[in-house]
């Protein structure tokens, strides 16, 4: 604390920076830990339930019941893009009934099953992106704050050469103060970057995990349309 109030403004400035960084990288890594924990608690509970249902209408009023998970929404997308298709179609039908006599398939075809898996990947990765918004944040001051604890240490040797200059000796007393002082924002960097890198690591696996389970269950939930005859 003495080497800290001894250290000149523009020391101080840095350590500040990377005080106000830390409290950034620690709430931002307590914030999205706490959303993905619940997000994956109520998808894998929803998932669980999903399972135990028998037809697609009881898994869709199971849906409406409990819209705030990320399985849920992904079901009722799904659903209403079949809904949706297969309106289209039988519309389609009665047309070609009409006009041909013929009888076009009212199930989805491959263009538009694949448009599904595509619009359910999509949904996928706006979730994903949702729960982990700010964690750009800590890769950014994973990154930035040793750069930061640099400069502290540029301005420690300065200070080391300028007080060379001023006593007109290299004897300890004279440089003594200015190299303190830039171990002091190394050492503040640090402790800002690493913590913040460790949280990013961490929740990028989490998040890529979380998204891999949602990819699970878009597949899971065509397969039980494929097994109604609804695709």
């Amino acid at each position: 604390m003495e080497l800290i109030r001894q250290s000149t403004t523009v020391t101080q400035v840095v350590l500040v920076i990377l005080a106000l960084l830390s409290l950034i990288s620690w709430g931002v890594i307590f914030w999205t830990w706490t959303q993905l924990s619940t997000a994956n608690s109520r998808a894998q509970k929803f998932a669980q339930e999903f399972d135990r249902t028998r037809k697609a209408d009881e898994a869709n009023s199971l849906a409406r019941r409990t819209t705030k998970n990320a399985f849920s929404k992904l079901f009722l997308r799904a659903a209403q893009f079949i809904s949706d298709t297969r309106a289209g179609s039988l519309r389609a039908k009665e047309t070609a009934a009409e006009d041909t006599g013929t009888l076009p398939n009212a199930t989805l075809t491959g263009s538009q099953l694949e448009a599904l898996h595509l619009l359910l990947d999509a949904e996928a990765e706006e979730e994903r992106e949702r729960l982990g918004r700010h964690t750009p944040w800590l890769a950014t001051i994973g990154s930035v704050s040793p750069l930061l604890g640099l400069l502290g240490t540029v301005i420690g040797v300065i200070q080391a050469f300028i007080g060379i200059a001023t006593r007109g000796s290299g004897n300890l007393s004279a440089v003594a103060p200015g190299v303190a002082e830039g171990p002091v924002a190394t050492a503040g960097s640090l402790a800002v970057a690493i913590p913040a890198t460790f949280g990013y690591n961490i929740l990028a696996s989490r998040l890529n995990r979380f998204e891999s389970s949602m990819e699970r269950f878009n597949a899971a939930v065509i397969a039980r349309f494929v097994r109604e005859g609804q695709i």
